[in-house]
């Protein structure tokens, strides 16, 4: 994993990106339409979603189904990898929430370092 040329570095690319983990969270829910998955997460653009959800069904996590209808429906769910993948970013999501301040106040502690020794 050390090595860059491991090919474990792309998987952990995926799953460590923030758009990945935001998509397996909410689709650990259940099946959901591309639109469905954009209002649940807030800031993404259609085009992130949709290169994201690309990404992840490349990668084996999402399953996509297309029903020929008019107009056509495309659904979205995870795939048995994909709902492996559910109890790690729900512990990286218990983690984020909890240790928040933590983060903020060593962000605020280190600015305030910073913006002294640049005087």
């Amino acid at each position: 994993m050390f090595d860059p040329n491991c090919p474990s570095r792309q998987v952990l690319d995926r799953i460590g990106d923030r758009w990945s983990v935001l998509v397996v969270l909410t689709l650990a829910a259940g099946t959901l339409r591309h639109g469905e998955i954009a209002a649940r997460i807030g800031g993404i653009t259609p085009k992130m979603l949709t290169q994201t959800l690309r990404a992840l069904e490349r990668d084996g996590l999402v399953a996509r189904t297309v029903y020929a209808e008019v107009p056509p429906r495309v659904e979205y769910a995870l795939t048995e990898l994909g709902h492996d993948l559910v109890g790690l970013t729900r512990q990286l999501e218990r983690w984020a929430e909890a240790h928040m301040p933590d983060v903020e106040a060593a962000r605020a502690a280190y600015d305030a370092r910073v913006t002294a020794s640049s005087r």
